[in-house]
C-alpha cells in the first residue's frame, strides 16, 4: 500500500518523529513559562496530526498534477501577501498574519511552498540552447522571486525574504545553466552590497531617503546585534550555559526568555534537555538532510528534483540560521526551526513539503541509508 511505503523511508521518518517528540516535550515546559503558552501543547499535537495526514494524502496524488497548477498557487500567494497590508493582524510590529479566530495564518509560509512549485515548473520546462537563454532564465527566476519578496518585506518579515532567495538560488544552482553565472551574480551582489553598505555607514541621510527610517533601524539591529543588550539572547545563553549534559528536565524552567517555543526553540531544548538533547536534535536533522541530498541526484524527473532541491535548501538554511542565532552567532531575524518550533502555518507547510518530497522519492528512488 502507498501509505506503507512512507515508512520504508525510515531514515527520514524516524528522525522527524524524534524532533516532533522533543517539540511536544518543549511545549509541556512552555506552559510553565507563560500563560499564553499553555494551549501550545494541544495545538502542536493538532498541527502534527494534520501534517502527517497531509503526508499520507499526498502519497495518492501525482506530483505532476500539483505542479500543473503552480502558476495559480503563485498568483494566489501574492494576492494573500498583498491583502495582508490591508487586513493583516499586527503582531510585534509586523503585519504578517491573518487572524482567523481559531488560529493565525501566515501567508509568507505558504508562499515558500508556492515559490518552490512554480520555480520548479519554470526551470524544469525551460529550454536552454545558448547563453542568452540562460540569462533570460536567471532574469525570469529573479523576477518571480522579487515580487513576493517585496510584498513580504513590507510586512516586514526579513527572514522569509531571505528564504525566498535561498530557494531561488538552490534551484538555479541545480538547473542546467553554466556555473559561471553564479560568479557573475556574486560579483553583482558584491557591488550592490558595497553600495548599500557604503550608504548605510557613510551616507545615512541618503540611505534613509531611499529606504526609509524603519528599514534603517532594522539594519541597525541586524548589524549591531552583538553590541546590543537583549534579554532574549542573554537569558537564552545563560540557560544554555547552565543546562549541563541533561538539562533541567520536564516541568522545570531555569530562566525565562521571550519567544522560547518559536524562534528560540533550540535554546529552550538545550535548557530542557542539555547537550545530549541538543546533539540528538542536530543528528536527527543531519540524517534527514543527508538522505534527501543523496536522493536529489537519483531523481530522473528534472522538475521533481528541483522541488526537492528547493525544499532542502530552505530546510537546511532554517536549521543553520535558527541554531546560530540561538547561540548568538547570527542576528535574530525570526526564523523558526522546522518540526521543532511551535506554529501552525510553518508546521503544516513543512509537512506538506515533506509529504511531496517523500512521494517523489518513493516513486523514483529508494533511500539506502
Amino acid at each position: 500500500m502507498k501509505t506503507q511505503r512512507i515508512f520504508k523511508n525510515i531514515f527520514i521518518i524516524i528522525p522527524i518523529f524524534i524532533i516532533m517528540f522533543y517539540s511536544l516535550l518543549n511545549m509541556k515546559n512552555a506552559a510553565i513559562i507563560k500563560d499564553i503558552y499553555k494551549p501550545f501543547f494541544n495545538r502542536q499535537i493538532l498541527w502534527f496530526i494534520i501534517g502527517f495526514s497531509l503526508i499520507i494524502i499526498l502519497q495518492f496524488i501525482k506530483p505532476k498534477i500539483i505542479l500543473k497548477y503552480s502558476l495559480f498557487y503563485y498568483i494566489f500567494g501574492n494576492i494573500l501577501l498583498l491583502l495582508l497590508m490591508f487586513f493583516g493582524d499586527e503582531v510585534n510590529g509586523a503585519k504578517a498574519w491573518f487572524n482567523l479566530g481559531i488560529f493565525n495564518f501566515q501567508p509568507s509560509e505558504l508562499m515558500k511552498l508556492f515559490l518552490i512549485l512554480y520555480l520548479a515548473k519554470i526551470i524544469g520546462e525551460y529550454k536552454i540552447k545558448n547563453k542568452k537563454d540562460e540569462f533570460k532564465l536567471i532574469l525570469k527566476v529573479l523576477f518571480i522571486t522579487i515580487i513576493p519578496s517585496f510584498l513580504t518585506f513590507l510586512e516586514p518579515d526579513t527572514g522569509a525574504v531571505i528564504i525566498y532567495f535561498v530557494i531561488a538560488f538552490m534551484m538555479l544552482f541545480l538547473s542546467k545553466i553554466k556555473k559561471q553565472w553564479f560568479l557573475y551574480l556574486f560579483i553583482i551582489l558584491l557591488i550592490l552590497g558595497g553600495i548599500f553598505f557604503y550608504l548605510y555607514f557613510r551616507e545615512k541621510d541618503i540611505f534613509i531617503k531611499i529606504f526609509g527610517t524603519k528599514f534603517f533601524y532594522r539594519m541597525d539591529r541586524l548589524i549591531d546585534f552583538k553590541k546590543q543588550s537583549s534579554l532574549q539572547l542573554e537569558n537564552a545563553l545563560i540557560s544554555i550555559g547552565s543546562s549541563g549534559l541533561f538539562g533541567s528536565g520536564i516541568n522545570k524552567v531555569t530562566l525565562y526568555f521571550p519567544e522560547a517555543p518559536t524562534d528560540f526553540i533550540f535554546a529552550m531544548s538545550l535548557s530542557n534537555f542539555g547537550l545530549i538533547g541538543g546533539l540528538t536534535l542536530i543528528l536527527s536533522y543531519a540524517i534527514v538532510d543527508l538522505n534527501i541530498l543523496v536522493a536529489i541526484k537519483k531523481i530522473k524527473n528534472f522538475s521533481f528534483g528541483l522541488v526537492i532541491s528547493g525544499f532542502i535548501g530552505m530546510f537546511i538554511f532554517q536549521q543553520f540560521q535558527n541554531i546560530f542565532m540561538n547561540i548568538g552567532l547570527l542576528p535574530i531575524i525570526g526564523i523558526t526551526l522546522p518540526f521543532l518550533s511551535y506554529g501552525g502555518s510553518s508546521t503544516i507547510i513543512y509537512f506538506f513539503c515533506l509529504g511531496l518530497v517523500l512521494k517523489i522519492i518513493n516513486d523514483n528512488y529508494k533511500l539506502f541509508m
